[in-house]
């Protein structure tokens, strides 16, 4: 493998005249430079972001870190933060918790001796991480969380409209006529499923409807959370007309629920999610869904964290919070209530 000692001797020069070409560190005649850049071509050289990173402290590299790799909104936001990043110079490495907080931090610290630039981070929880990623920030990497933020965080962060979007569900839905309007969460240490709680009931409270105890089922962001969550939910005497759900895998659980109890959708029960995945247009019914930006997402992170890398002026500036916005899709999942079965209780 071609080192700066093999250039040195191609081209005819020092091992520092070769250094300060490739590290742009110092001023260098260019007929000496043209020497060392042909060298640099002929051996296909290939410099060491590790030991560059050992000379600047810091390397190219940015960690992201997701708590789920398999949950189908993250794919979008992983890109939008990877194609940010490589537009401007920077690598992007990938790591997944699992939602474990101890998972979490040893990647963190195995992260800490590759000397990132910075660190995108979607947390497993809420209350932790604000202390454990401070050392980062203290040694010049620049940190910013995404989607969710942990409690007393004062740096950078970017989240999307959750109180707004599930506003605009439930508001929604009341305008084609429901009032029997049933909520299921994501866990409820999560700020962005508190979020989006808030603005289930901020409907309800704006149209002077009750917000019942039983109708709002705390569940796991995944589809078998919501399967069981809406089974529960269908089964009462009095079952809701409308399902909010907080995320669209959630609702997928709730689609299969309502044709394992042989009801119907939207005929006897409407669903609306969370996140417009894109395979909601390809579901039976297509799905209703608030969607939120994760391209957007991962790319803003992105820019903000380079932002704090690459400008002086902005390192020390405080902390920004920066809101997408989110828009209800309206897709056949959602009709008004049919008053002649929607109380009928499930056949089994």
């Amino acid at each position: 493998m071609p080192n700066m000692k093999h250039i040195a001797k191609m081209a005819g020069v020092s091992l520092g005249t070769v250094s300060h070409v490739i590290n742009n560190s110092a001023r260098v005649s260019e007929p000496l430079r043209q020497r060392v850049l042909e060298a640099v071509d002929a051996l296909h050289y290939q410099p060491s972001a590790l030991a560059r990173g050992l000379r600047r402290d810091k390397t190219n590299m940015i960690g992201m870190v997701i708590p789920d790799v398999t949950n189908p909104f993250f794919p979008a936001v992983v890109r939008g933060a990877e194609d940010t990043a490589f537009a401007n110079g920077y690598r992007l490495v990938l790591c997944n918790t699992d939602n474990s907080h101890a998972k979490e931090m040893e990647h963190l610290e195995q992260l800490r001796t590759y000397l990132p630039a910075g660190l995108i981070i979607i947390p497993s929880s809420f209350g932790k991480l604000s202390e454990e990623v401070e050392s980062f920030r203290r040694s010049g990497a620049a940190v910013v969380f995404l989607d969710r933020m942990p409690r007393n965080w004062k740096g950078d962060s970017v989240t999307v409209s959750n109180n707004d979007g599930a506003f605009r569900a439930v508001q929604y839905l009341i305008q084609l006529g429901h009032k029997r309007i049933a909520c299921i969460t994501g866990p409820l240490h999560l700020p962005n499923a508190q979020e989006r709680l808030a603005g289930y009931k901020r409907g309800l409270k704006l149209a002077g409807i009750p917000i019942l105890e039983d109708y709002v089922r705390k569940s796991t962001f995944d589809r078998v959370g919501g399967y069981n969550d809406a089974l529960a939910l269908l089964r009462l005497r009095n079952r809701p007309t409308a399902i909010f759900a907080q995320n669209d895998l959630m609702a997928m659980g709730t689609l299969l629920a309502i044709r394992e109890l042989k009801l119907r959708c939207p005929q006897d029960v409407s669903v609306i999610g969370f996140d417009d995945l894109d395979v909601t247009e390809l579901m039976d019914p297509p799905l209703a869904s608030i969607r939120q930006p994760g391209y957007q997402l991962g790319s803003t992170a992105v820019q903000m964290l380079l932002d704090r890398v690459n400008v002086d002026e902005v390192r020390a500036a405080p902390g920004q919070h920066r809101v997408l916005g989110t828009e209800l899709r309206i897709r056949e999942s959602v009709a008004p209530p049919n008053a002649t079965i929607g109380g009928k209780q499930p056949t089994r």
